[in-house]
């Protein structure tokens, strides 16, 4: 019997899923089955972290409950999505198939190749746009195909776009429209040890997966209107031991809840009432997720320096023991590892942590490309999404859309604003938990007396300083100024060329 399939990808939810609508219509309207369908790669554990993978798990088991009220189910395949489409394809007499409209180079090229098989096998495809509040490609087509380069020319672009209400989907499936194989095992939802992961070697679950967690966090947070209208993101603290923003990143990066649906609950909140303005406010953090987008739409190699026509190029040296002792938050700076740790065993820290630990990675004190600071981020946070990871590392690195390098973190200062005491330092990098307050953001100047009544030495139980950042990025700004020069030059010699 012939069939419809919706692939999942970052659509991870019932609620505002159009391409879902579209295919569950589809099959009721024609008597066709339906199969809802989450691809899961053999070599995922190679390609996700582990907290991530729990994340991803937990929310396409929620999906899977969602999908049951509707009297479906989730259909997990595992292998490669072309390998697979190939195949089921026939097996599953497909003839339509619903999807979301994705920007990462690697899934487009899939794509035109599963587009090219199924026109092969007549199977109709719709792509919907849902993983964005605006459709990026359209926004581009308003600037003449040009990425806008700043946030505010962003906004000037997107300013009278009139943004669709979200849809719902609450019509339970016929049973005509159940394959004779719906209950079969072989398609649940594996669990992480089924995938070779030990769950206990995990820190306790601080932000469960899944649309109806996300959903109870989105509404939690409306109902609190006042903070809502006078939230400032420069305001907020990147190291208070509870979050001081809303967390709603991860569960719109793996799409568990509809960013349109978020934009329209912060306009409801908003309407009539005085409130903070972009970029600071709550929709304005929505709206640089949306800038960001549409940049690694319109940007060849977004995620790279060569070859990348917005990015500046930066002599970066590779050296893997600073990459390391980043990474693993043995860096000798406490706040800069207390940050790191955070995110390694959470998988989410505050935006303003993410600039501290860029900044220290890159222009600030350890001249490491950015792209290495990308690649571990792909692989701790929760919400990494391929075109805010981009670009955040490129703006914080100054290579592109911010070029002030001049405005460097200080790894000591920064930390002490917001949390004098070191509260966050002792619970995060716990051997210097009984440093006296005076030495916390700094230890290596505590006399060896009290590193010894504290019970941590510097250089034995936690590490010295890789750099002295008051001399290192005084020499990284000039290294920077020379970068900026260099670039300014070819640009230059390059123009002078084509019009010649």
């Amino acid at each position: 019997m012939a069939s419809v399939v919706h692939w999942f990808r970052l659509d991870l939810r019932i609620h505002d899923n159009l391409a879902l609508r579209n295919a569950i219509n589809e099959a009721e309207n024609r008597k066709y089955l339906l199969r809802p369908v989450f691809i899961i790669d053999t070599d995922i554990k190679q390609k996700i972290g582990a907290n991530r993978l729990r994340f991803l798990i937990q929310s396409l088991q929620d999906l899977d409950i969602n999908l049951r009220k509707l009297n479906s189910r989730l259909f997990i395949l595992r292998g490669n999505a072309k390998e697979l489409f190939s195949k089921l394809f026939d097996e599953w007499q497909v003839k339509y198939l619903t999807t979301q409209v994705d920007i990462d180079p690697e899934i487009v090229q899939q794509d035109e190749i599963i587009e090219k098989l199924a026109e092969s096998k007549d199977i109709y495809i719709v792509r919907r746009v849902q993983h964005t509040v605006y459709d990026v490609h359209s926004v581009l087509k308003k600037n003449n195909g040009n990425v806008p380069l700043t946030y505010q020319k962003f906004l000037s672009l997107v300013n009278d776009i009139n943004v669709k209400d979200t849809i719902e989907i609450t019509k339970t499936l016929s049973d005509h429209c159940k394959p004779s194989d719906l209950e079969s095992n072989n398609y649940n939802v594996p669990t992480l040890q089924e995938l070779g992961i030990d769950e206990s070697s995990l820190n306790p679950c601080k932000y469960p997966g899944g649309e109806i967690e996300g959903l109870k966090r989105l509404h939690l947070y409306m109902a609190k209107k006042q903070w809502v209208c006078k939230f400032e993101k420069p305001n907020t603290s990147p190291n208070s031991i509870e979050p001081s923003t809303t967390v709603l990143s991860p569960y719109l990066s793996h799409g568990c809840l509809s960013s349109k649906l978020f934009y329209h609950k912060l306009k409801q909140v908003e309407n009539g009432v005085p409130h903070s303005q972009p970029p600071v406010s709550l929709l304005g953090q929505l709206m640089w997720r949306e800038f960001y987008y549409t940049a690694g739409a319109g940007t060849e190699n977004f995620d790279k320096m060569v070859g990348n026509p917005v990015c500046t190029q930066i002599p970066w040296v590779k050296n893997e023991n600073y990459l390391k002792a980043w990474a693993e938050g043995r860096t000798g700076y406490p706040f800069v590892d207390a940050i790191m740790r955070q995110l390694k065993q959470e998988g989410w820290i505050h935006h303003l942590a993410r600039h501290m630990v860029a900044c220290f990675l890159t222009r600030g004190d350890l001249w490491i490309s950015w792209e290495e600071g990308a690649k571990v981020f792909e692989d701790y946070l929760l919400d990494y999404d391929w075109s805010l990871n981009a670009g955040n590392w490129m703006w914080l690195s100054a290579s592109a859309f911010f070029y002030k390098y001049f405005r460097v973190y200080s790894p000591v200062a920064f930390g002490k604003k917001t949390d004098k005491e070191g509260l966050y330092i002792r619970k995060y990098v716990p051997e210097l938990k009984k440093y006296p307050t005076e030495f916390i953001y700094e230890p290596w100047k505590a006399p060896k007396s009290v590193q010894k009544t504290a019970g941590c030495i510097i250089g034995e139980d936690y590490p010295q300083r890789v750099v002295d950042h008051d001399k290192i990025h005084k020499e990284n700004m000039q290294k920077m100024s020379a970068a900026y020069k260099n670039n300014k030059e070819k640009k230059s010699l390059k123009r002078k060329l084509s019009t010649n």
